[in-house]
C-alpha cells in the first residue's frame, strides 16, 4: 500500500516529507510533490511528517481526492525516470 499525495499539498510544497523519505521516492512536480508506488515502501514518516495533512495511504485517500492515486503514479513514475 503505498502512500499518496493529495489536494492539501497544492501550491505548499513544504518538502519536509522529502527529506524522511528513506529511499527518495517523493518527486517535486509542478505545483505539488508526488510519490512514486513503485519505490515508496510504506514506512509513513512522510505521512507524519506533512503540515498540512495531505499524504494517505492509498486506500485511505478521501474520496474527492481519489484522482490523486493516479496522478502519483503517473507523475512519480515519469519523474523518476521509471
Amino acid at each position: 500500500m503505498p502512500y499518496v499525495v493529495a489536494e492539501p499539498c497544492i501550491g505548499v510544497m513544504d518538502k519536509s516529507c522529502m527529506t524522511v523519505c528513506p529511499v527518495d521516492c517523493i518527486y517535486e512536480v509542478d505545483d505539488q510533490v508526488v510519490i512514486n508506488p513503485d519505490e515508496c515502501i510504506d514506512c509513513g514518516l512522510c505521512e507524519a511528517e506533512c503540515p498540512v495533512s495531505a499524504i494517505f495511504v492509498d486506500t485511505d485517500v478521501p474520496a474527492n481526492w481519489k484522482s490523486f492515486i493516479e496522478k502519483n503514479a503517473t507523475l512519480g513514475r515519469t519523474a523518476s525516470g521509471g
